[in-house]
């Protein structure tokens, strides 16, 4: 019974040193200190980009570096496809989406959210020397279309036949940046964008094209996405960007970015 004793009780030593080994390296541990892996498109303004040195900035990035310098853990930024990224944040390659993310049922499956923060919808966005006269989403008859891909606007189009079957044809980009680059050479007709992103390229470039205000598919709200298994982390992230909130620094970052107070936000 002796010599049984000894080794068995070793062994618990042991294995309960290791379990509190990974628990201090976890992204779930209240006490880790790690890096924070945030997916992102990194040419999708003002979310998150790069400016002429390269350098990322943008709305999502400044509320994500605030959150972790709050939360005392570095940020790593992983350029993503964001066609791709569920898979990416299911298999570990990323630890958070923080850019521009729409809350949508279908991604609710998948993804775990944090309260949504801002309100979005999906409009058209034309170049003005076109002159189109868009009164609803059926006046895009014969038009060619695009969106980027993954989109909540490529989701509603896909999923509503006939309104395809209406276009001449429809593409999708892996970027916006893509995107406005044909709308501007005239391979597309019409954009289907993110509102806040369309007047964003609209203040840049004021003269060239022009907004359609028609909604296109539901108003969605903007959420920052997690596995579904880290909860936990979900949680801490939550609990700082309330406070965040209520000492008014997500509303400097967005007049920053946005020229007005656009958190739509309960706690």
């Amino acid at each position: 019974m002796k010599k049984f004793f000894l080794p068995f009780m070793l062994m618990i030593f042991i294995l309960s040193g290791c379990g509190g080994g990974q628990d201090s390296n976890n992204v779930n541990s209240p006490n880790y200190k790690g890096t924070l892996v945030i997916g992102l498109d990194d040419e999708y303004a003002p979310f998150g980009f790069r400016d002429k040195n390269g350098e990322l900035i943008g709305f999502d990035i400044d509320l994500a570096n605030e959150a972790a310098k709050r939360m005392g853990v570095k940020l790593e930024f992983k350029p993503i496809n964001w066609n791709n990224k569920e898979n990416e944040l299911d298999s570990g390659q990323i630890d958070i989406i923080w850019n521009g993310l729409d809350i949508t049922p279908e991604r609710q499956e998948r993804i775990l959210y944090s309260k949504p923060y801002m309100d979005n919808r999906q409009i058209l966005l034309a170049k003005k020397s076109a002159n189109f006269k868009f009164t609803s989403e059926y006046d895009l008859a014969e038009k060619i279309v695009g969106t980027q891909a993954g989109s909540n606007s490529e989701d509603y189009i896909a999923e509503n036949k006939t309104l395809l079957d209406s276009f001449k044809d429809f593409k999708t980009y892996a970027t916006f940046k893509q995107a406005f680059a044909d709308l501007s050479d005239e391979k597309v007709d019409v954009l289907i964008v993110d509102e806040l992103a369309a007047h964003y390229e609209l203040n840049k470039i004021p003269r060239k094209f022009e907004i359609s205000e028609v909604t296109i598919g539901p108003v969605t709200q903007l959420g920052i996405g997690f596995r579904k298994s880290d909860v936990e982390l979900r949680d801490r992230v939550q609990k700082v960007f309330d406070e965040m909130v209520a000492d008014g620094t997500t509303k400097k970052i967005s007049e920053h970015w946005f020229g007005a107070d656009l958190i739509q936000y309960k706690k």
